[in-house]
């Protein structure tokens, strides 16, 4: 088996430079082994099943009974974990041990299984709210019985007896004397409570409340309650009718309250001893629906999982085509050519498992359709190969570009953060979520962690990457570091500095030759530090850029050569990467020539800096045929015939845009010369014959493809008109791109150097602020000024710009490289497969 940067000539190597060779195959199942087929189908996850019932309503599908029973367990699953929820318990997703697909019978037993323990835990329940009710009524009696001996004295309480008729036991019986009304109501219906009070009895009523003072919790939601309990006083039987009333539209609970003290104390004594009677039988149903539930929970993964699995080989067996006579099931799949034999081991694994005399097999079909992309991917490719996909999928064996993007993208990146010391941060973070994968893997820390996990290989290299180029930059929080011993040499004594401060170090006479890796680090103290490395910055950013989109460009070549488009090597490669290179390769050669031809050390005026010219104001000039006038004793051109090679490098740039824009179409409409003026449809038919055990034949017509004859590309289709204004659209596109893009790639410059003035402002202003503090002080100082500058240097150097340049690196390989070979009008690969099924991810 090949590694994953492996990218051979072979067709069926394993591989991410081209997507997996894909085949249209025909299954022909046994209805008595269907089911267990696509079990084992599901395990090896190698076919994405297409829909042959289109046109056939969801409800009217063979196996929606199956579906829906299935949707029923579901239901009573997701009540018991809720219940397991209200309780504390949270159930927890199996990572890798999944039971298997329970086999139809099986299911029986489960369902039942299942209604018995939802039944159960429904009657808990039940009466868990009735239980509750109880215990809340009898607390609030409780309550009222002991808080209302603040509103009887005990001459008050003799006064009622008198009044009262009837017994001791009914004191709210007046019988038109004075008599009183007690409760519990809601503290948010109080005022309005005791407003209708005063209005139904036009202000003959006495109230006296106060609020409950113990926790009261509804049996039914588990909301706090608050509550208050009132006192009504009253004289008449019409009135007390009214306030009875009154209390039942308010939702207030009517209590009997003696007014004798002496009867109230033997009713408290009472209600507590049936309070505590009641809290023993609630004690003991929490027990028993806590055993149920925590049994429940030992078994409730597997559940899931086995009833995920059938629901998904269900809803997969609704996709097949049912002959007239039932006597097959026909599906249709994509499936991985090299996956061949696995789907069918699988099919006869299927078979064998139920003992079916007639097997089940496949056919592979010649078609024209467009197959879905596949990627066979790891661990380290999957992140960044997202990052390709969240632009757009490849095209069927169309070139990958997540193959070259993760060297590329680290890169660029590193060149916009370059830094040791930011890198070596981003580095550890990303080889700690690498060495511990296996333990982070299971861990559910939401979205955003997420996303980081998944990228940690390329925040790894992102890493490594910015150290090697902070390394070329000697940069490391803002400072040099003198590795190799700079070149340059003092050649001033102390009087001369002393008289003169502003002295200069000449290039010619004050360097032993050139730094062996990066930047001297005596530009560190250097005045023109800013204006030395803009120039250097900004001419690496233009080089890089150009090579990066060359390099996308020659991989349209090997799209060409792929799907056999020869002609367009010549009518679409070579103008474009002639134009590319005749003008901003020309620039960077350029750069180059100038680096190397004018030096400090030579003899030659004509050679030295001061009279190398600009290569900007130089490609001005070639584009508008301007001439330069020279300095004294300095050269307009760097070679004899630099103008000259530069009109025809012009000329020939300028004539490669009609070459792209009549090319491509006036080569179509001479391939389409003798072909009929409309299209004509050819059908493909597969006719497949299979023998059933009766003798009779059942004849299935399957048609493979429609497609017009004389080509099968898109172009075909199109009409001429069309496809000038494509034709038209792309070459305008393409030479202004080339200029935008290249452009564009300025912000490697842009941001590399924003990252170093960062960097340097927060060593100068917090940093270095600590570092010039003397004594006992400045050491306790320096410990607070250095956590302020880690924190800034981890939220706003490394977060922050990190994020910044993360999206400037995902621009510049989705716009200006990819854009120039890559299409991303596919269709993912999505296999029926168990594990994608029951993989929990969590979403926001």
């Amino acid at each position: 088996m090949s590694k994953w940067w492996s990218f051979g000539s072979h067709e069926e190597s394993k591989s991410i430079f081209r997507s997996e060779v894909m085949s249209l195959v025909q299954m022909y199942l046994q209805p008595e082994a269907a089911y267990d087929t696509l079990a084992a189908l599901g395990e090896v996850g190698c076919v994405q099943f297409r829909d042959l019932n289109e046109k056939v309503n969801a409800q009217q599908r063979k196996f929606i009974g199956e579906v829906r029973r299935c949707d029923e367990l579901e239901r009573r699953i997701r009540y018991i974990i809720s219940e397991l929820a209200k309780e504390g318990h949270k159930v927890l997703d199996l990572i890798d041990d999944f039971p298997p697909a329970p086999q139809p019978r099986e299911i029986i037993e489960l369902e039942s299984l299942l209604e018995k323990t939802e039944t159960e835990i429904m009657e808990l329940a039940a009466n868990n709210v009735n239980l509750q009710t109880s215990f809340l009524e009898l607390t609030e009696m409780i309550q009222v019985l002991e808080r209302t001996d603040q509103f009887f004295s005990e001459q008050e309480s003799h006064n009622f007896d008198l009044n009262k008729r009837g017994t001791h036991r009914d004191p709210e019986q007046s019988n038109g004397r004075l008599g009183f009304v007690a409760g519990v109501i809601n503290r948010e219906r109080e005022f309005a409570f005791e407003r209708m009070l005063w209005r139904i009895s036009r202000g003959n009523v006495f109230l006296r409340k106060c609020e409950v003072d113990v926790p009261l919790t509804d049996p039914k939601t588990g909301n706090v309650l608050y509550k208050s309990i009132f006192v009504v006083f009253f004289q008449g039987d019409q009135l007390q009718a009214r306030i009875r009333k009154v209390c039942n539209g308010f939702h207030a609970h009517m209590y009997p309250c003696p007014s004798s003290h002496g009867e109230r104390q033997e009713m408290v004594k009472n209600v507590k001893t049936r309070l505590d009677d009641l809290q023993a039988i609630i004690n003991q149903t929490s027990d028993h629906r806590t055993c149920v539930l925590k049994a429940a929970l030992k078994q409730l993964p597997n559940w899931t999982a086995s009833i995920k699995k059938m629901k998904a080989i269900y809803h997969t067996l609704n996709l097949f085509n049912v002959d007239l006579g039932s006597k097959c099931l026909i599906g249709e799949g994509w499936v991985p050519k090299r996956d061949l034999d696995q789907v069918e081991a699988a099919l006869a694994v299927g078979s064998a498992t139920v003992g079916s005399t007639i097997p089940s097999f496949i056919n592979v079909l010649d078609t024209k359709k467009e197959p879905p992309t596949h990627f066979p991917l790891n661990k380290f490719t999957r992140g960044f190969q997202n990052l390709i996909d969240a632009y757009g999928i490849a095209n069927y064996r169309e070139v990958n570009p997540g193959l070259y993007t993760c060297i590329t993208f680290p890169f660029l990146f590193a060149v916009m953060f370059g830094d040791m010391g930011h890198g070596t941060i981003l580095f550890l973070l990303g080889l700690w979520m690498v060495v511990d994968e296996t333990r982070l893997s299971k861990k559910r820390g939401g979205e955003i962690w997420n996303i980081f996990f998944a990228g940690r290989y390329i925040i790894m290299l992102m890493g490594l990457f910015a150290m090697y180029t902070g390394f070329h930059y000697n940069d490391i929080f803002s400072k040099s570091i003198n590795v190799f011993g700079t070149r340059w040499v003092n050649v001033y004594n102390r009087t001369t500095v002393l008289t003169n401060p502003t002295l200069t170090l000449n290039p010619s006479v004050a360097t032993r030759g050139v730094y062996p890796m990066g930047i001297d680090p005596i530009w560190q103290s250097a005045s023109n530090k800013i204006i030395f490395l803009n120039t250097y910055k900004m001419k690496l950013s233009i080089i890089f850029g150009v090579l990066h989109m060359t390099f996308g460009v020659c991989l349209s070549v090997e799209n060409f050569v792929f799907f056999k488009k020869y002609a367009y090597i010549f009518l679409q490669f070579v103008p474009q990467v002639m134009f590319l290179l005749l003008m901003f390769g020309y620039m960077c050669f350029m750069m180059f020539y100038k680096w190397v031809k004018y030096s400090p050390t030579t003899d030659v005026l004509a050679n030295t800096p001061g009279c190398a010219p600009s290569v900007l104001i130089m490609f001005i000039d070639m584009v508008l045929f301007k001439t330069e006038t020279a300095s004294p004793g300095c050269e307009v051109n760097m070679f004899p015939i630099q103008r000259q090679l530069e009109m025809i490098f012009f000329v020939v740039a300028i004539l490669c845009i009609p070459w792209i824009l009549l090319g491509k179409p006036l080569y179509i409409k001479f391939q389409r010369r003798g072909r009929p003026a409309g299209p004509v449809v050819e059908v493909d038919e597969v006719v497949e014959k299979i023998e059933i055990t009766t003798g009779k034949e059942i004849i299935i017509t399957e048609v493979a493809e429609s497609h017009e004859s004389g080509g099968h590309s898109e172009e075909d289709d199109e009409p001429m008109s069309e496809i000038w204004i494509h034709q038209a659209i792309h070459t305008i596109e393409y030479i202004l791109s080339t200029i935008s893009h290249t452009a564009s790639y300025l912000r490697l410059w842009a941001l590399s150097l924003a990252h170093a003035q960062l960097s340097e402002v927060l060593w100068t202003m917090v940093l270095a602020m600590g570092l010039q503090m003397n004594g006992y002080v400045g050491a306790i100082g320096l410990f607070f000024i250095f956590a302020v500058w880690e924190f800034f240097t981890l939220a706003i150097m490394v977060m922050m710009e990190g994020l910044s340049a993360f999206l400037h690196t995902l621009r510049l390989h989705w716009v200006e490289f990819m854009s120039k070979f890559y299409t991303g009008a596919g269709y993912p690969f999505t296999p029926f497969c168990f594990k994608d099924i029951l993989v929990v991810v969590e979403d926001d």
